[in-house]
């Protein structure tokens, strides 16, 4: 059986200054960013300028911190937050929330096209390809910090991993069942999905290779954004089967996970878009 390898959260000790893994993951993905955005200017988006791209993400920045953290504060964990505010403020524990961010994001993008006469598509358009890299490294920083572990996986299966963090869960699962204590016993922990590394694939690398390809060739404005928003929702939809829920503001009484349910909107608005798109395009 595979164990977590318990990396220690903490990159760099600089005295006081701790560097954490999950704060350099978080600069990996900007500097993606700005690597890919400035390869695509190169190739002819005229669109955009290397300058332009470097206000665009002090923006994005600010709407992915905010919304994110705020994300996690009001759709997950809003008890514990409002009895702990104080650590709020303490992103560099962990704690985000993707569709906070996503809503933080799409703010500050419509503020950013205001602010420069730009089109708020076009926008989202070029930088839609930008972002799966980001958040493939995110899912990374979940993983060394063992954060976001899966559900309870058989034991046979061979990347089947144990989390040391999910102690507690563990006892509270393993009590409703004899198979699960038996499980227990016998490996000192629940084997669990390593869920992570699920999301890393589908909603980073496989979902940046789609919208990569996808965006290669001119499409009708706006279409490139609805492929973003289809393809990390049900990439999203689907990890969720393995990843062990979030209670969320709803509970886990309403048969799918609080993260399926702000996923579903994102599904059903992109797939609208993306016909209502080509069916604008089509008569111009």
């Amino acid at each position: 059986m595979i164990v977590h390898p318990q990396f220690d959260p903490i990159a760099v000790q600089l005295g006081p200054l701790a560097i954490h893994w999950y704060g350099l993951m978080y600069l990996l993905g900007f500097g993606l960013f700005l690597l890919l955005g400035n390869y695509r200017i190169r190739r002819g988006h005229a669109f955009m300028t290397s300058k332009l791209l470097d206000d665009l993400l002090t923006y994005g920045v600010l709407g992915v911190v905010v919304g994110g953290r705020l994300g996690q504060v009001l759709f997950y964990e809003p008890g514990y937050f409002f009895s702990h505010p104080l650590e709020i403020f303490m992103v560099w524990k962990g704690g985000m929330s993707f569709h906070g961010g996503f809503l933080g994001v799409l703010i500050a993008m419509q503020l950013f096209a205001r602010k420069h006469g730009r089109s708020f598509w076009e926008l989202t358009d070029f930088i839609a390809p930008l972002v799966p890299l980001g958040l493939a490294a995110g899912r990374i920083g979940n993983f060394i910090n063992g954060e976001l572990w899966g559900r309870v996986a058989s034991p046979d299966l061979p990347w089947a991993m144990l989390f040391p963090q999910a102690a507690r869960d563990d006892l509270l699962q393993g009590q409703t069942s004899a198979d699960l204590m038996n499980m227990l016993a016998r490996y000192g922990a629940l084997p669990r999905h390593p869920s992570q590394l699920y999301e890393f694939a589908l909603e980073g690398i496989a979902l940046f290779v789609a919208l990569w390809l996808f965006s290669g060739k001119a499409r009708p404005r706006g279409q490139v954004s609805a492929v973003f928003l289809m393809g990390y929702g049900l990439a999203r939809f689907v990890c969720e089967y393995f990843r062990s829920p979030d209670e969320g503001i709803f509970g886990q009484s309403y048969f799918i996970s609080m993260g399926q349910w702000l996923s579903l909107p994102m599904i059903l608005i992109g797939a609208a878009l993306f016909v209502w798109f080509g069916k604008r395009r089509a008569m111009q």
